[in-house]
């Protein structure tokens, strides 16, 4: 974060909460006219700072309503392969996120699936099929709590 001035700081925390604002409302919220804060919005896109803009969809509108992480430990042959256990892991759009931990596990993965059933064979049909894997171990989140996709900048 060396890169930023505060203005920018508080561009990325508008955009963070709102990225369908127009750049005259993040320049007023901001402290700044519209053109210098379309320059530095310019600027963070430009340099990777802002990777993409998007909508966050209430999982349960639209039917998934199992939210799961599983914790999947790979065989020595399995570990010998990461990139290909990445490769398919990408494949499937019922991962949301996938980690590559240290310690006992080999991987983290956040899972959306319409319910446990519907878990139950995306974890029998797909994710215990990859090439590789020793062991899963499954958790089911029963509420969320917190989550954000907002840095703390």
């Amino acid at each position: 974060m060396t890169d930023l001035d505060p203005y920018e700081r508080k561009i990325l925390r508008e955009l963070q909460r709102d990225a369908n604002q127009t750049t005259a409302q993040i320049a007023e919220r901001v402290g700044l006219s519209a053109s210098p804060c379309w320059r530095r919005i310019d600027r963070l896109e430009r340099d990777g700072f802002i990777q993409r803009r998007v909508a966050i969809v209430d999982r349960h509108k639209v039917g998934l309503n199992a939210h799961v992480f599983a914790q999947v430990k790979l065989n020595a042959h399995g570990r010998a392969n990461l990139d290909e256990f990445a490769a398919k892991i990408r494949e499937f759009p019922e991962v949301l996120d996938c980690y590559v931990l240290l310690g006992s596990v080999d991987f983290m993965i956040r899972v959306v699936a319409e319910d446990i059933s519907a878990y139950e064979r995306f974890f029998f049909e797909k994710l215990s099929q990859l090439p590789g894997v020793q062991e899963i171990t499954s958790t089911v989140a029963l509420s969320e709590i917190k989550a954000t996709t907002a840095l703390p900048i």
